[in-house]
């Protein structure tokens, strides 16, 4: 080839290149430079004590300042991805020249030469396309940045912005996933980690591959002591550390609580704002309490599904599954979970803020919350309004209830047969005890007599202090709902039970977010709550209410919470265990004076856990811990008792005044009979308490028919007069036995007829005539055949007695339906 053509080609691709440098040079040119700093920025979660919660992004990133950066990741970063960064103006010429080379080798771009600032222009502008016009528009735009901006101000920017795998976006979001701390905490090893996965971000995750994390720290360690960065002595340190890498759910912050904060602020200023501008909103969340409630309820539930009577898929054998389905991008095919479940939901008695809100047992699994959506039964958890309603309705904890068996069609529930059965003692060797008060029925939990409680007290009663306690789900207005048969919200339940600690108020909803705020500070968004308290019952009947849970956990279904599950000495701590019908759902819900509770556990799909799973075995222990917890950080003081309630010694037996005869015989170890007292000290109103002394163990009592003078009380006219009713005779035996007890009355027998021929054989006869000495006649009887009974009279007919009831005044009939016979009393301390 000519000497000429040679020197043309090599002038036309000069020109070439001038032509197209000049075209690139004015394109980077056109690039808008405050971009850089244009970045989709996380909205951080703060939880009520401002500690990092959580966070809601389109990109997982927190932006952070050069001086937060620590200096160790700053120089692991160049020693692996720039060593000549102080060097050079934006691009490496060598560099390039040796990438060139070995592309053209391989025929394809196979290695870059990318500078820091280079890296930065490419993701800043999404210059994506692996071409050699893209790398020269890439080079010009570097030199463009490098003349803008300091090397401290590319290095932030290029730290905030790149990815680090797992969905995290910058060097603090990496740090907060992988290590749990921010960027600034971070160790040796922990910033050669991250160096060391930015060539291939997910393939170097630790969450995907910790041996090629490893590895790829190890390199970055080995770069810079090369560098002279580090000595050997921290080389080996750092190397020989183990990492402790985070949960990786943890770190994309996605939990029930998260994810509803991040309804509310989508709700609150919209997506867009929500997802990019780097918001700081401020909740009611408690993150320590929140904690202990996850790692609580997952203990629990773990027992649950290690108890001999559990047959039904397990939390570990679904994670299994589904980690494999992961690994082949196939968990959109997996079916939803089928292992038990559980939900926390925990709130401030007096402003109605969340403190614990746990939708269930792993939200990576299932979104679905089970504290704010899932309506279930909330079994005798519902006890305590039936009580209240009885007690607004002039009943007291000393008014004495009938705990024995009841007909199943009062209630109906698991049939219309049969007994009701008892489940709500929380025990498997129940007894009926008889005569009970309402403090020992509320606190025993027992069903029986809480139906007959609520049946006095009336449907539309409990359903309307229900409704005003913040219920909002329909209740079924059926005596089953008296029960807890009625479907639910946790989160419904637990703001009904702060009427208990609250003196018969409640706030007027539950709410989570404080304010949303700019990172300057300026408010964006602040919470209008509604201050005003809602009043659902007096204050004596919430304290009445109140001091019978308080007994329910001292020595009623909640007791071994202190023996068992170590609840510590909390003022005025009360609750109630709550079992729906077959073991399908197990509760409990309760509070000291600051904080109020519920628990609940049961499958997406109401079925049996296990014969005996009640709530005191699988809610409580999780309740205990977090009251413990709360306790500590919110110290609760002592529920004051209202001053127009008043001490008043009752007899258990009676539910009236003690007298000094309030005493049963019972028996003791030894068989002896000793006389044991029955009165206690009651709470009651002036015109709840008794004004009638005992009638069990005082005077007899005095019989409800009495014998009164026509003239003392006016009677009311008969409509009938009876003297000119004719009464109705009995014509045939009414018994048939040859015995009668119950001296009944006996039928009225007519003597039968003479036939006609007997009178006129005798009609016909002669009678001989005898007379006596002095003339007379002497009279003979005429025979008669003799009869067997002798005839009644029909004008005297036999008197009907009837039964005089014998009872006490004050008593009630009641529906045989709803309550049977009556059994002896039993003693209510045994």
């Amino acid at each position: 080839m000519p000497v000429s053509v040679i020197a043309l080609l090599l002038v036309a691709f000069v020109i070439y290149l001038s032509v197209l440098a000049s075209d690139l040079k004015g394109r980077a040119a056109a690039f808008d430079l405050s971009k850089l700093e244009q970045m989709e920025s996380a909205s951080v979660i703060l939880d009520r004590n401002e500690k990092i919660f959580g966070q809601i992004y389109v990109e997982n990133r927190e932006t952070i300042p050069y001086e937060q950066l620590p200096r160790d990741l700053v120089n692991a970063v160049v020693s692996v991805e720039d060593a000549k960064f102080y060097q050079h103006h934006g691009y490496d010429l060598f560099g390039i020249i040796r990438a060139a080379f070995k592309n053209f080798a391989a025929g394809h771009v196979r290695q870059g030469a990318s500078t820091i600032t280079q890296q930065l222009a490419r993701n800043s502008f999404a210059l994506k396309e692996k071409t050699f016009r893209r790398k020269l528009l890439e080079i010009f735009l570097a030199r463009r940045i490098e003349d803008n901006f300091g090397k401290q101000k590319i290095m932030e920017l290029y730290l905030n912005r790149i990815y680090f795998g797992g969905g995290l976006y910058g060097a603090e979001a990496a740090a907060r996933g992988y290590f749990g701390k921010s960027a600034s905490e971070m160790s040796l090893s922990e910033c050669a980690t991250l160096a060391g996965l930015i060539k291939s971000p997910n393939r170097l995750s630790p969450w995907t591959d910790r041996a090629a994390s490893r590895e790829a720290r190890n390199y970055a360690l080995g770069r810079m002591r090369d560098l002279g960065f580090i000595d050997n002595a921290k080389y080996a340190s750092a190397q020989a550390e183990d990492l402790a890498i985070g949960s990786r759910q943890n770190a994309q912050g996605q939990n029930y609580a998260v994810d509803y904060i991040r309804q509310q602020v989508i709700a609150a200023v919209g997506w867009d704002r929500a997802m990019n501008e780097g918001f700081r909103i401020h909740t009611t969340i408690d993150a320590d309490l929140q904690k202990t409630a996850e790692d609580s309820l997952r203990q629990s539930l773990e027992r649950a599904e290690q108890h001999s009577g559990y047959n039904h898929q397990t939390y570990a054998e679904y994670a299994t599954n589904f980690r494999k389905a992961r690994s082949s991008g196939t968990t959109s095919t997996q079916p939803t979970p089928d292992y038990l479940q559980g939900a926390v939901f925990g709130l401030d008695n007096e402003s109605g803020g969340i403190l614990v809100l746990v939708g269930g047992r792993d939200f990576e699994h299932n979104q679905y919350d089970r504290a704010l959506q899932a309506k279930r039964p909330a079994g005798t958890a519902m006890l305590p309004f039936v009580y209240a309603a009885a007690f607004e309705n002039g009943s007291y904890p000393g008014s004495v209830v009938e705990d024995s068996p009841l007909d199943n069609r009062a209630v109906m529930i698991g049939g219309t047969t049969g007994i009701l059965g008892e489940w709500g003692p929380e025990s498997a060797d129940n007894r009926y005890e008889g005569a009970i008060t309402a403090r020992q029925a509320l606190a025993k939990s027992k069903d029986g007599a809480t139906v007959r409680v609520g049946m006095d007290a009336g449907l539309d009663a409990v359903m309307q202090i229900c409704r005003n306690a913040g219920i909002r789900s329909p209740l079924r207005p059926y005596p089953a709902t008296f029960l807890g048969s009625s479907e639910v919200t946790l989160a419904e339940l637990a703001l009904a039970y702060t009427i208990f600690p609250n003196g018969g108020w409640r706030p007027s909803s539950p709410h989570i977010l404080e304010r949303i705020e700019e990172k300057d500070g300026s408010v964006v968004w602040d919470a209008q709550r509604d201050e005003h308290k809602q009043s659902v019952i007096k204050p004596e009947t919430a304290y009445e209410v109140h001091s019978c849970l308080v007994d329910a956990l001292e020595s009623g279904t909640g007791k071994v919470a202190h023996s068992e599950f170590g609840l510590k000495k909390i003022p005025d701590a009360a609750g109630k265990t709550g079992t729906a019908y077959d073991f399908t759902d197990a509760l409990f819900a309760g509070y000291d004076s600051n904080f109020t509770c519920a628990v609940w556990a049961g499958f997406d799909k109401p079925q049996k856990i296990y014969r005996g799973a009640f709530g005191r075995e699988i809610a409580m222990p999780v309740w205990v811990d977090i009251m413990n917890a709360a306790a500590e950080h919110y110290p609760p003081r002592a529920i004051n008792r209202p001053g127009d309630l008043k001490e008043v010694e009752i007899c258990s037996r009676s539910g009236l005044l003690a007298t000094d005869k309030c005493y049963d015989t019972v028996k003791t170890a030894t068989s002896d009979s000793v006389q044991k007292r029955t009165t206690y000290m009651e709470i009651a109103t002036a015109a709840q308490m008794p004004t009638e002394s005992c009638n069990v163990h005082g005077e007899p009592r005095a019989p409800l028919v009495r014998d009164l003078p026509t003239s003392e009380f006016p009677r009311a006219e008969l409509a009938v007069d009876l003297n000119e009713v004719k009464p109705v005779l009995i014509k045939a035996p009414t018994l048939l036995a040859d015995k009668d007890p119950y001296n009944s009355a006996k039928a009225t027998v007519k003597p039968e007829p003479t036939p006609e021929k007997e009178l006129k054989e005798i009609s016909e006869k002669k009678i001989e005539s005898v007379t006596t000495e002095d003339g007379k006649p002497v009279l003979k009887a005429i025979p008669v055949d003799p009869q067997d009974e002798k005839p009644a009279l029909e004008e005297q007919p036999v008197e009907i007695r009837k039964a005089i009831p014998v009872g006490p005044l004050e008593e009630e009939n009641e529906d045989t339906l709803l309550k049977s016979a009556t059994p002896p009393p039993s003693n209510p301390d045994e």
